[in-house]
């Protein structure tokens, strides 16, 4: 008989953003627990608010099928004497599975004979398992931080304050502290916060529903939506999207209620940025638009109670942001009075990393780092790439940065602006942080651009040059986050960069501050980005066996490099490819002990040899100059043509031949043509798609 188990941990208020990745944890989790105790089910369900975690399991079996247990144990020959009498060997066998002598049997192996039980188990009940297993389930459930409550050992994001546990309708028993699990929920903490039994899943929503708590995340989530869009209509405008605070309110409240509020249009003299920051970080506000885009002077709050009247409500909200706005306001007006210039020395006093100095010596390699790469990429943009670069770190000593922090860049391109700082150099202070996220948007000016990636070479040079690596676990500066960004910039404006060259030029300007070997501090940070490359690519779809191909052989201009891996993949299809790469692993393989590639003309003998030898000229004359343009497509073509001469020779030729001559001769025109097709990739690696090595 399947059945369903419904389990609520009540606690006291969880953080918003510590709830979706429990309840991912608990689904995946009992997932990985059920199928360990062979118990099967049809799918599990989470809900949660802030004072619950909920998890459904649906058509779970009844308990765990009966199942045989094949137990090996010692040789025959040591379990048992010459005159087969049981050793101590055997004797501690049975006694160590609970069975007798009887129940011994010989299984025959590859091995010999060994001992052999047979034993049958019986299924234990689901209630059973359940409780031994939930205790330490609730448990482990991982949180950013934990706290422990009164006198109690355990821990957990807040204290527990009641637990729910039933399985097909019947309480399951298990404690944690003092708490016992029982089948009551509790209502909303204020419009109803007495006990209620439930029986299943369904009206446990039902239940909850009556006493004011959504507890379904996706049901909550639409209707903070709806309410939020209907109160921005009631106040003549929209909702300005914010998908990543529709999800942190929705998870801050178990009964969803909007109000419209207002604020004085002085405070829209403040940037955008601004007004959206001061209402969404600290109060958790909607912000509204009008059909243009352009703030309006009203915002919205979403309050966790049903509200009589939204008058006094508002008025509530409008006292508590207006004075975050004042400040706001204040520190707008007072940023501008001194310009960024003037606040650069400032951050003499802001320190990028104990070991690496100042903000402002980051600065100063910033700018010559910049000035760098845009000989290298667009010497045009010289002059406000580097201005840029002289101004990007200045907005972290003013004051609006230091209450909103998010907002570095954006307020140092509005105080450029200000002080009459050219576009181009305003908008690359701003640009130069982003992507500040995985996925997010990527600089759009070139100026910005070169500056983002300076900016994240000085990091991930300077971090390695100390030692400050990523491990496993720990990424403290995050350098992988750098990383990624750093090539995703390059990939996505497909600019051709050494990025040896430019890693070795970054690590010389810290000067005596690093502490590692140059040369490996720069071996080791290019290594590091060559493991994001290729991980990213390979996340992204790409062929593994061509990334491995191109990066196994060279890994410095990722553009470079994205252009062989591509002609790699499309002419990878073609059989004639699939049997040039078996071939080609083939010569790797014979030549690996061999360094000269100086073949002597006299000394091909075999018709095999010379014909080989007069392709390899022909193709070699075609193939150089293709890839010297990076045609690699067209390249890998004429390459194509060497794959009858080449299995010719190996058919008709002997290459290790008595005659040593002959050998080096034979062998150095191998490596010949393994040269010229590593010139684009090692083929061999590709050898295993087809799988006939």
């Amino acid at each position: 008989m399947n059945n369903e188990f419904l389990l609520e941990i009540g606690t006291e208020e969880i953080p918003a953003g510590y709830i979706e990745p429990a309840l991912h944890y608990m689904k995946s989790n009992m997932d990985r627990k059920l199928q360990e105790l062979s118990l099967s089910y049809d799918r599990i369900i989470t809900a949660a608010t802030p004072r619950r975690l909920t998890l459904c399991i649906q058509g779970l079996s009844s308990c765990q099928p009966d199942r045989k247990e094949e137990v090996m144990g010692p040789p025959k020959k040591a379990a048992f004497d010459s005159e087969n009498n049981p050793t101590k060997a055997a004797i501690g066998f049975v006694k160590s599975r609970g069975a007798s002598l009887e129940d011994i049997q010989i299984a025959n192996t590859p091995k010999g004979e060994y001992l052999m039980i047979i034993q049958e188990h019986k299924g234990e009940k689901t209630p059973q398992i359940l409780a031994q297993v939930l205790p330490d389930f609730i448990l482990s459930i991982p949180f950013p931080k934990s706290m422990r409550w009164g006198s109690y050992r355990t821990s957990f994001a807040r204290p527990i304050q009641w637990l729910l546990a039933l399985f097909a309708g019947e309480i399951v028993n298990f404690s944690i502290n003092d708490l016992k699990a029982g089948d009551m929920t509790r209502g909303h903490r204020f419009m109803a916060p007495h006990q209620t039994a439930v029986k299943d899943f369904s009206d446990y929503l039902d239940v909850l529903h009556k006493q004011y708590v959504i507890a379904d995340v996706d049901e909550r989530f639409s209707m903070v939506d709806k309410e939020v869009t209907q109160a921005a209509i009631a106040a003549g405008g929209q909702i300005v999207a914010d998908p990543e605070l529709l999800n942190t309110v929705t998870n801050l409240l178990e009964f969803p209620v909007a109000v419209k509020g207002s604020f004085d249009e002085k405070f829209l003299a403040l940037p955008p940025e601004v007004l959206i920051t001061s209402m969404r970080v600290h109060q958790k506000y909607f912000t509204i638009s009008d059909a243009k885009g352009n703030l309006r002077a009203n915002f919205v709050a979403v309050n966790n109670t049903a509200i009589e009247d939204t008058n006094m409500a508002a008025s509530g909200h409008e006292r508590v942001l207006r004075a975050r706005l004042e400040d706001a306001l204040f520190f707008f007006k007072e940023d501008k009075q001194r310009k960024l210039d003037e606040a650069l020395q400032d951050l003499s006093g802001v320190v990028f990393q104990a070991q690496l100095g100042t903000m402002l010596e980051k600065t100063q390699r910033l700018e010559k780092l910049t000035a760098f790469l845009c000989q290298k990429i667009a010497p045009e943009m010289l002059s406000s790439a580097v201005r840029a670069a002289h101004l990007a770190k200045a907005d972290l000593v003013t004051n609006m940065v230091g209450e909103f922090p998010t907002l570095q860049g954006i307020m140092g391109k509005h105080y450029a602006i200000n002080d009459g700082e050219n576009s181009e150099v305003a908008v690359a202070i701003q640009e130069h942080y982003m992507p500040v996220r995985a996925g997010s948007d990527l600089p759009q000016s070139l100026p910005g651009a070169i500056v983002s990636i300076a900016d994240r070479l000085d990091t991930i040079a300077g971090c390695f040059g100390i030692g400050k690596v990523p491990t496993g676990t720990t990424d403290p500066y995050g350098l992988r986050r750098h990383a990624l960004a750093l090539l995703h910039i390059i990939s996505g404006r497909a600019i051709s960069l050494s990025l040896r060259e430019s890693i070795n030029v970054a690590i010389s300007l810290y000067g005596e501050k690093l502490t590692e070997d140059p040369k490996k501090t720069a071996d080791a940070a290019l290594d590091f980005l060559k493991g994001r490359y290729q991980n990213d690519l390979i996340t992204k779809g790409c062929a593994q066996e061509a990334v491995d191909a191109v990066l196994s052989i060279s890994f410095d201009d990722i553009v470079d490099c994205r252009k062989r891996i591509d002609a790699l993949v499309n002419i990878s299809t073609r059989e004639t490819f699939t049997l040039l790469a078996g071939a080609f692993k083939r010569v790797i393989n014979i030549i690996k002990e061999h360094s000269n590639s100086d073949i002597v003309p006299h000394l091909l003998r075999e018709a095999a040899e010379k014909n080989l030898y007069d392709i390899y000229v022909k193709v070699q004359e075609q193939v150089e100059p293709l890839v010297n343009v990076k045609n690699y497509e067209l390249a890998m073509e004429r390459i194509l043509e060497m794959k009858e001469p080449v299995d010719a020779f190996f058919d008709s030729v002997m290459v290790m031949s008595d005659d040593m001559d002959l050998r080096q001769n034979r062998l150095s025109l191998l490596l010949a043509i393994a040269r010229l097709f590593l010139c684009i990739g090692d083929f061999s690696k590709m050898y295993t798609i087809t799988g006939n090595e």
